[in-house]
């Protein structure tokens, strides 16, 4: 049997240093691409694999960082997890993810799974969760950040938007468009922070115009296509009807749209719908979503460099990121008498 390579190997064939080898496989970012390239074919030529104990132990880190997600069907959280592995990619960082299913409990769970796997550092949605899990972050001392809310009590640096000003502004705008019979389609706010948010933001705007959010007209009910058509039949068949559907992301927007051409509606013609998120459903739809454009990469971008840099010991600042209004054509002016 032919003996394991080792990195005294991989950097002779290389023409560098252990320490060149050890920072290409490590933080391949701070060495040039040249040198790199020639370190990566000599690893392949020799089928060199790191022994990640011995690594582990050697820098006390595992270059492992986890994330928590609600789950892995909706394209926001996928492509913010994607633009955050792959600047800890770039960085050397192995990203392990995983689900909790919008169960605090479960993420309790999660967490201390990946701390179980040794990872330097936890990133996590929202701050719906008990105080224990952040206890137990703060306890290990392994740094942890929130992604999607915004939260100065939340015990965590953050990185995120404000989902309340967003609804907000969403409303307000559907307000503009002369709506007074609104409904919505939220999604289950219990340990949701940013659902529950949504649903305040949208009431604070009504409020202030002294408009009504009955509450037969607002429905709590999961991110999923045909329970929102379902929903969007229940609250478009009431007398008087919605003028607007407001909706707590795109997917159940999407819903209502299937849920109000079932009905023989008309969208916007006779009945609005607007969403949150701006997911490439948004635009493939007909007609295409009005609704926010959620910054999703670039918080997972900023979310791995956050969570870098304090790994190295670094105090980070909690940054907020603007989203955008996109007026689309499922919104239009209150429908006659409405």
């Amino acid at each position: 049997m032919l003996a394991a390579s080792t990195l005294a190997d991989v950097a002779r064939l290389a023409g560098v240093s252990t320490a060149t080898v050890s920072r290409a496989l490590n933080a391949p970012a701070r060495v040039r691409q040249a040198t790199r390239e020639r370190v990566e074919a000599a690893v392949a030529a020799l089928g060199y694999t790191p022994h990640f104990g011995g690594r582990a132990l050697a820098s006390n880190r595992t270059n492992t960082f986890g994330a928590i997600i609600p789950t892995m069907e909706n394209a926001i959280f996928a492509r913010g997890i994607q633009a955050m592995e792959e600047e800890l990619s770039e960085r050397g960082v192995t990203l392990l993810v995983a689900t909790s299913h919008y169960d605090v409990a479960a993420e309790a769970r999660k967490v201390r799974a990946l701390l179980a796997r040794g990872v330097d550092a936890i990133a996590l949605i929202g701050h719906s969760r008990p105080a224990e899990t952040l206890e137990l972050l703060n306890a290990r001392r392994v740094p942890h950040l929130l992604l999607w809310a915004t939260s100065e009590a939340a015990g965590a640096p953050f990185v995120g938007f404000d989902n309340r000003a967003a609804a907000r502004r969403m409303a307000e705008l559907v307000l503009d468009h002369g709506h007074r019979r609104i409904a919505m389609l939220s999604g289950l706010t219990a340990d949701n922070d940013r659902a529950a948010a949504r649903v305040a933001g949208v009431r604070e705007a009504l409020d202030a115009r002294g408009v009504a959010l009955a509450a037969e007209n607002l429905l709590e009910i999961p991110y999923d296509l045909d329970a929102a058509a379902a929903a969007a039949v229940a609250l478009l068949r009431r007398a008087p009807r919605p003028g607007v559907v407001v909706c707590g992301n795109d997917v159940l927007a999407a819903g209502a749209l299937i849920g109000a051409k079932s009905l023989g509606l008309r969208v916007p013609a006779d009945v609005s719908v607007v969403g949150f998120d701006d997911i490439d459903l948004a635009v493939a739809v007909d007609p295409p979503l009005t609704t926010i454009r959620v910054p999703h990469r670039r918080m997972g971008r900023a979310a791995a460099q956050m969570l870098c840099a304090m790994v190295d010991g670094e105090t980070v600042e909690s940054r907020a990121i603007d989203v955008e209004l996109m007026l689309r054509g499922s919104l239009g002016r209150a429908p006659a008498g409405s």
